[in-house]
């Protein structure tokens, strides 16, 4: 297998990183990631509603370029401040409350919604690094971030309905595994189409889709890891009690790295069968089951019968608690309340930068709780094992890591318009394995790592 030296000294982590960009989570901002948190009011104007917003961040970054604590080819730590200001904008067609819907008034033909965000990183070293020069390459990481994301529901609500969507994304932080869509200077464009069959009142709907997800490196260094996923997706919903229902999902997948790239191609296919839906007014639970191999193309060296795949058992398991009853009928209220504790376990296979694939197994717990209108708490912690297969010259052998992250989010609102908030979060790899850098000798990239963040901020939100 043959490996460009110059990528694997000059970017600190890029194995196991996945090409399946997910844009929600690569925003550290838990209002950017799901506005139903932390939305204001808004404005109306005609027949759109809009939200601005305006946030200001500062806070302590141990590790933003996520290296190990010691023996590292790399560097050592840089422990620094950080100020992040981001000025946010979203906006929609009006909902049933504003637009005084009853029961039985005709759904509109049209649904429109999008939002547009940006957010200025400042650091400012403290100690850790090498030397004064080392502290001065995590200053100049200040940069700007963002994401533009747009959705159009055709007919919605009807016997025969579409939906379009698309999304770009600009991402500035170094991760070890992107599973959370993050990346080192990369820009993601996605889009996607969905036609939906919902005949007789709902009890079935049946969705036939297609979905784009790129990933475009900025720095011609590392142009081979851009890449494109094609996604062709089938998925489906029968309602057989009123507030139960089962479910099926089928994904085959093109990932194609450029001719120049040492990346090679792959052909992902999952598909789940699974149920979703509430237990009893206080409990819900998602059960998805199923298969997934990932169908990687061969490189120099390697044959069908040799090169890594993944082949074996995916899926997800989660049951919830809701702290208010949910009254609801629908089977996807199971994930919409504002106030819940989910505790839950996922399986699945990811698209790597070096190598072929890797196996993440990650049982979680997640909390959201909304007091009186006033502070939402938001809280998500995990932990599970990033499993790797081999990777030729740089690590014979399979391995396995284990991976934990927490994060805590509370938000407090003097007013309807104006909050304060504090964000923690941590991560680590634990890891004993490294690789070897090509072209120099004895230089290690250790695979261990670990960071914590805390932040103080204000907004102003509509």
């Amino acid at each position: 297998m043959k490996i460009r030296g110059p990528l694997i000294a000059a970017v600190p982590g890029l194995l196991l990183a996945s090409s399946l960009a997910a844009p929600a989570y690569g925003q550290d901002q838990p209002w950017l990631a799901d506005r139903r948190y932390t939305e204001g009011m808004g404005y109306r104007v005609g027949d759109f509603e809009l939200h601005p917003g305006v946030a200001l961040e500062f806070g302590y970054d141990s590790n933003f370029l996520l290296r190990a604590s010691e023996g590292d080819a790399q560097g050592a730590p840089i422990g620094s401040f950080r100020l992040r200001v981001t000025p946010s904008f979203s906006f929609s067609t009006l909902g049933p409350q504003r637009m005084g819907a009853t029961p039985n008034q005709a759904p509109p033909s049209i649904e429109f919604s999008g939002g547009i965000s940006a957010t200025y990183n400042e650091f400012i070293p403290l100690h850790g690094g090498n030397n004064d020069a080392d502290k001065d390459a995590l200053s100049d990481q200040r940069n700007i971030g963002g994401q533009l994301d747009l959705r159009l529901g055709i007919l919605p609500r009807r016997p025969w309905s579409g939906v379009l969507w698309a999304n770009v994304g600009r991402f500035l932080q170094p991760s070890q595994e992107q599973i959370t869509g993050q990346g080192f200077r990369r820009v993601n464009p996605n889009a996607g189409a969905e036609l939906v069959w919902n005949p007789n009142g709902g009890l079935l709907d049946w969705r036939l889709g297609y979905t784009l997800n790129s990933t475009i490196f900025e720095e011609e260094r590392f142009s081979g890891l851009t890449n494109f996923h094609h996604t062709i997706q089938t998925r489906g919903r029968w309602r057989f009690l009123p507030r139960s229902a089962l479910l099926f999902d089928a994904r085959f997948g093109f990932i194609q790295y450029g001719s120049s790239s040492t990346k090679s191609d792959s052909h992902p296919l999952r598909v789940q069968l699974g149920y979703n839906g509430l237990i009893t007014p206080n409990f819900g639970a998602m059960l998805m089951a199923g298969w997934g191999a990932s169908f990687y193309s061969p490189i120099a060296g390697q044959t069908d019968a040799t090169v890594p795949d993944f082949d074996s058992v995916i899926g997800q398991a989660e049951l919830r608690y809701f702290f208010t009853p949910n009254t609801s009928v629908a089977p996807e209220a199971t994930s919409s309340s504002l106030s819940a504790l989910a505790l839950g376990f996922q399986r699945d296979f990811y698209d790597a930068y070096i190598g072929t694939y890797f196996e993440r197994d990650r049982g979680y717990l997640k909390l959201s709780y909304l007091f009186g209108g006033k502070m939402v708490v938001i809280v998500d912690a995990g932990v599970g094992a990033l499993v790797n297969p081999s990777i030729p010259v740089l690590h014979p052998a399979p391995w396995t890591d284990i991976r934990v992250d927490a994060s805590g989010f509370a938000e407090y609102r003097f007013k309807d318009a104006f909050g304060i908030n504090t964000t923690i979060r941590y991560g680590t790899r634990i890891s004993d394995e490294s690789l070897a850098i090509p072209d120099t000798p004895g230089a290690q990239d250790r695979l261990q790592w670990q960071q914590f963040e805390a932040y103080l901020g204000a907004r102003w939100l509509m």
